[in-house]
Parts: C-alpha cells; structure tokens; sequence
C-alpha cells in the first residue's frame, strides 16, 4: 500500500505568515529566506473551551469589579502590572540578554512563595543546580519554590497540574516545544502552539504566569507578533547591561494603563527597587553647563526629570550626522528643522549627538523646548542664565511653544528636586497653584532662546 504523504507548508519565522510554497521574500513582513517548510498540523476533532462552566450572559448581568490580584512584593513591578498579578494572566516579559530579566523573575517568585504558597519556576536554558547559586545570591530560597529544568510542554503541564501552583515562570518560550508540531523548538509554530498551551492552562486553573521572550538584534520580541496578541501584558527590559539603573516599560496591560514604568537598580543582592527616580537620574546633574538641559515628563502617573545633553560640532562632511539616544529621531529633526526656520542657526553644517543621561527612552513632546535649548546652548557654545532651570513644552512646527498635560505635578517634582526656575508655555500660567516659585512663561521659541541666553 502507497504510503501517504504528509501535508506541509511553509511559515515565516518572522511575522508567521504561511504559504504553499518557498517564497524568497515574506510578502506581509518584507523579510528576506525567513520561510522554512513545516509539518501541517491535524485539524482537531473537538474544540476544548476555557472553561466547562462558560456560557453566553447579557452584559448588564455581568460583575465588572476589580479583578484579584498577587501582590509581587515587589512594588515597582507590582506598579507596571497596574496594581499586582490577576489571576489566569498571561505576562510576556523581554529585553536585551543580562538586562536582568531572570533575576527580576526569581526575586518576584521567591516573594509570592512565601506569601501565596507553590511556586514553579520552568528553565529551559539553565540546570537547577544553576538557578539554585543565583537563588543563594539574591537570598530567594522560599521553601514552595520548586525549580525543574524541562523544554517539553506535555511534560510541564503534568508538572502544572500536579503541584497546582498559584504562580508559573517559564523561561523562555524560545526553549519550550510540544510533540504536536514538527518543527524545531524556537520556531513560529511551536511558540506559537506552546503559548496556546500556556494561555489554556492559565485560564482553566486560574493560575498567573510569566512568560520570557527573547528579543533580535534589533530589540525586537522574537518569534511571530501574534504572540503579543496571545498574551495579557507585555513588560520590557530597558537599560545598559554596563549601566546600574533598569527600566521596566508595560508596552500592552489588560488589567491596567499601558504608560507605567517601574524603575530598578542593579546591585549585588539583584535588583533593588527605586522609589525616588528623579534623584538618580539627576545624580551627576551639576548645574547649568553649555549644551545640558533638565525636562520634565510623565510616565504614567509618576513624574520625571531627566537630563538631555545635546553636542552640535561643525562638520565637514556633506551628510552631517544625526544621532540620538533616548530621543526619538524624528522629533529630533523636527526640532532641528523649526530652529533653522525660525532661528537661522546653520545645524546643516554641524554633526548633531544627543543623550538623555540615565539610559532612559523618553517619548511624548513635553521634551520638545528642553532639547531645543540644550542644542541652541550647544551650537552658540553659551551656558543656560539660570542655574536651577527646568523646561517644559511641546514645539510647534510655526515656532510655537504649545501647552503640555501635567505641568504642576511636573512642577512640584521640581521644587522636590530643588529647582528654582521654570520655563512653562504662557497658556499653561493659569493652571498653576503652586506659590513661591520663578516661573518664566514663553509663546515662541524665539522667546524662550532669548530669556535664557
């Protein structure tokens, strides 16, 4: 008897795009040999729902309270989670290799053993004797912490079902594989239908769980973008593995806002929560110097100030430079663009490099006339007047300063800081209650530049 042929396909392992056959390029990512031939999966027979009890309910019948949630222990991850771990989430977490990822995922695991019992921690990258140094380090032993070391999904969920956990880590996703699919492990169709796996488990037990995910060269989540769509959360690791200070971003929460940041420090003991962020980012802040600037943002609910350091330096070249870090791009041609309209300072002769000092990626606009004065100071080679100045504003493509949300909180992180002097938008005047303060109220950029130099 002939045998019969197994049916496949061909996925990319970019974005998960399948077709019928070999493409040399992805026709919805653009990427180039990402489409690698795999085994076609069975149709099931049976659809397993979420839950035995689920049925379709009228909305008005429907209890909208708050849901239940773990207290980490951690109060800075507890903040990105918006308020703690609901139970039967999914949480993606990711950034660079070292960032601290698995360590910030021990320490959370240790906190919830001793406060909700078992805990299963899954590696399929490092032994149990591994985790167990890194446990003794960061003083994470709780008795209902249980290590295994397994890639095989069909075996983690016996572990899942039988010790019943109230929280599971699997580390990474990358590592995980089932026996349903052929391909190798890492691969589009296998995290795929691992998280599928997780995301039933968690749903069913009602039981949180933290998911790794590694990222590309680009700092990128690896693996198909249907994952983040799988998933509750999705926490990101920010930072320099040679820098202290972490930055954990929420990019997608369920449960909460999609703004908050928890901010950590790298130390022996592991990762040390920062409850104060202005005072470090600010720690090497020195004054008004040429090219240096303090702003203000919100991240979330919690105010900021960071310092932006701007160098313009003439260039022969006739493409100059443009560089930022922190900053987007951009918005930093943009502004680079109006001071040239507006101010006639020649930056297409100059290299520019700016740096928000801290390692921290800022976005929004209420940056826009901090960095327009760090790069005006930096071009004219001219210290700020005022020593203690801090700036907030969005610049307009005319040249004006438009009014920003949240300028009193921002305001009174200043004054906490020890900041005497703030440049503000006129149209933000009114708003303002705080009393025994310098407040320099500006329209236009030309304005601003002329107040301070």
């Amino acid at each position: 008897m002939a045998k019969t042929k197994s049916k496949t396909q061909y996925v990319c392992q970019s974005c998960g795009s399948v077709s019928a056959k070999w493409l040399g390029k992805c026709p919805d990512c653009l990427e180039w040999n990402t489409f690698q031939e795999e085994a076609m999966l069975p149709k099931q027979t049976r659809v397993e729902g979420i839950s035995s009890q689920s049925a379709p309910k009228p909305i008005t019948e429907i209890l909208s309270g708050d849901k239940e949630r773990f207290d980490t222990g951690i109060s800075e991850l507890n903040r990105v989670l918006g308020g703690g771990l609901v139970k039967g989430s999914l949480t993606l977490i990711s950034g660079d290799p070292g960032i601290g990822k698995s360590t910030l995922l021990l320490q959370c695991a240790h906190e919830i053993a001793k406060r909700y019992g078992t805990v299963l921690y899954v590696s399929g990258e490092e032994s149990e004797e591994q985790i167990k140094i890194r446990g003794d380090r960061l003083s994470a032993t709780a008795e209902k912490l249980f290590i295994v070391s397994e890639t095989s999904m069909e075996v983690i969920e016996g572990h899942i079902r039988d010790l019943k956990p109230a929280f599971v880590i699997i580390d990474s996703i990358q590592t995980v594989y089932t026996e349903k699919v052929t391909s190798a492990p890492g691969s589009v169709s296998q995290v795929r239908e691992c998280a599928n796996s997780l995301m039933r488990i968690g749903k069913l037990m009602g039981i949180p769980l933290f998911i790794v995910a590694h990222v590309t060269k680009q700092g990128e989540l690896a693996g198909p973008r249907v994952l983040e769509h799988m998933v509750d959360s999705v926490l990101y690791f920010e930072g320099e593995r040679t820098e202290e200070i972490r930055v954990l971003r929420t990019m997608k929460n369920r449960f909460g806002t999609t703004s908050e940041i928890g901010v950590f420090e790298m130390a022996a003991e592991g990762l040390v929560e920062v409850y104060d962020p202005s005072r470090i980012f600010l720690e090497d802040h020195r004054g008004a110097k040429e090219g240096s600037m303090v702003i203000g943002i919100m991240e979330g609910t919690r105010p900021l100030l960071v310092q932006v350091q701007s160098l313009v330096a003439e260039t022969k070249a006739v493409m100059p430079r443009r560089s930022a870090l922190g900053i987007e791009l951009p918005r930093l041609n943009m502004i680079l663009a109006v001071l040239e309209k507006k101010l006639k300072i020649p930056f297409y002769a100059s290299d520019v490099y700016v740096n928000v000092v801290g390692g921290l990626s800022v976005e929004g606009t209420s940056q826009d006339l901090g960095l327009a004065l760090s790069l005006v100071s930096s071009a004219k080679g001219r210290d700020i007047k005022y020593d203690r100045l801090m700036a907030i504003g969005e610049i307009g493509l005319t040249g004006e300063i438009r009014p920003v949300n949240h300028v009193e909180r921002l305001i009174g992180e200043g004054v906490k800081m020890g900041f005497e002097y703030f440049m503000i938008p006129s149209r933000n005047m009114e708003k303002i209650k705080i009393k025994n303060i310098h407040l320099i109220p500006v329209e236009t950029l030309k304005e601003a530049v002329n107040k301070i130099f």
